[in-house]
């Protein structure tokens, strides 16, 4: 073999080298690379109601020095933390992301027609009333040619997302049309604007949207109202049960109860998980199509976080509570460090009266500081490699958009009464 060839052999062999020994890719490596390309993206451009960086697809937040790096294990498709008082927003993760609601949208339906109804008014429940309850939805139990009082069936809506007492609780507003038209411009009111309901239950249905963003704002205007924060804080009560006709020439037997227990695990713990010190509410959902969602109210030292996340797809055990109590975790760490991202914003008519997305300079992203962290794609993985111990969002509370709207005045830095909410739960 000549000289030359053996030199061009050589410099072959030498560059092979590193292709040959390389290890190979690891099937489950390559798998899991394909499940993260067939999860859904982000809009590249969402709604910029509440600021400018609110719009922008993947975490938003201001870190800085003696700010709290956000926490490990952070999956929701869509989370937000905020001040529930300020209306500040502290972080955000695709905060503007239209996914389906589940049966968090029940906040909505409460803020809405809790005021139209009185709690102690009766109703006796026909077939009418619920008819078009969808299959497989939660029920509470409501029985046929029974009577309940509203109050009855506030408590199976929040405590057991009951759709069959979401239905009875429409007809007696007028009907499920109306009542969603009712929902849609309430929404309009509160300038949730990502939001549209088709159904009042929260079951899956083309085209019913909500945000994070949205849940916040739809859960800080309703925890102005007490019955929303009695309804949405009662850990069990006990439900009447199906009426029973008299027998022939005897009394009708006593009507019995049974006990219900509220499904907001923070709120009740499970298996494996305590209830979150200072929960005060708010409501779960969970759906084909919505995954797991979420948005919860705690106060704790003086203050009070909202923090919603929609659809985590983590595969620890009750995965949207932990993330959930992670986030809020931080947020009550990072409360008075971190520089807002954004905000809450007022409900339309209490604004500058043109419902539009522009809120001021926190809309041209001064509320983001120096442009804020845009951590799409980076903010995950520094959270993940950093073990910090929680994570936070900052929204704004809409004030109470039925009775504030009414007197038309918008309380910013109101407080809450939730600190006594919170004292009577049980264990607290």
């Amino acid at each position: 073999m000549s000289a030359l060839k053996k030199t061009v052999l050589t410099v072959l062999a030498a560059a092979l080298l590193p292709v040959l020994t390389a290890a190979p890719v690891r099937a489950d490596d390559a798998d899991a690379d394909k499940a993260q390309d067939k999860q859904p993206k982000p809009p590249a451009a969402m709604s910029t109601v509440g600021g400018t960086l609110l719009g922008k697809p993947g975490t938003q937040v201001n870190l800085a020095p003696g700010v709290p790096v956000l926490p490990k294990k952070l999956t929701g498709r869509s989370w937000i933390v905020a001040d529930a008082e300020s209306g500040d927003v502290l972080a955000s993760h695709n905060a503007h992301w239209r996914l389906p609601p589940a049966s968090t949208l029940k906040m909505l339906f409460a803020d809405t027609v809790l005021p139209a109804l009185p709690k102690d008014r009766s109703h006796k429940v026909t077939t009418a009333d619920l008819a078009g309850v969808g299959e497989g939805s939660s029920l509470v139990g409501v029985k046929e040619e029974s009577t309940y009082t509203v109050h009855d069936l506030w408590m199976g809506v929040f405590l057991r997302s009951g759709n069959d007492a979401v239905h009875v609780l429409s007809e007696m507003n007028g009907g499920i049309r109306k009542t969603v038209a009712d929902m849609n411009k309430h929404a309009q009111e509160l300038r949730a604007l990502d939001t549209h309901v088709v159904s009042p239950d929260g079951y899956d249905e083309k085209g019913q949207v909500s945000s994070a963003y949205d849940l916040t704002l739809i859960a800080r205007s309703g925890l102005q109202k007490k019955d929303f924060r009695e309804y949405s804080s009662t850990v069990r009560v006990q439900f009447p049960g199906e009426e029973k006709k008299a027998k022939k020439g005897k009394k009708a037997p006593k009507r019995e109860t049974f006990e219900i227990q509220n499904t907001n695990r923070l709120l009740t713990g499970d298996a494996g998980l305590d209830p979150y010190k200072g929960i005060a509410g708010v409501k779960n959902g969970n759906t084909t199509n919505a995954g797991s969602t979420f948005t919860g109210v705690a106060e704790r030292d003086g203050k009070v976080l909202l923090v919603t996340v929609m659809n985590p797809s983590g595969e620890e055990s009750l995965a949207v509570y932990q993330e959930t109590a992670r986030l809020m975790d931080w947020g009550f760490t990072a409360a008075g460090k971190v520089k807002p991202i954004g905000e809450l914003v007022k409900p339309g008519s209490a604004g500058d009266g043109t419902g539009k997305e522009a809120v001021g300079d926190k809309e041209s992203g001064e509320a983001g500081g120096d442009g804020g962290t845009d951590q799409a794609g980076l903010g995950d993985k520094a959270a993940a490699s950093s073990g910090s111990s929680g994570m936070g969002i900052a929204v704004a509370i809409t004030g109470g958009a039925l009775l504030l709207l009414a007197a038309a005045v918008f309380l910013v830095n109101r407080r809450w009464p939730l600190p006594d909410l919170v004292k009577r739960l049980p264990g607290r």
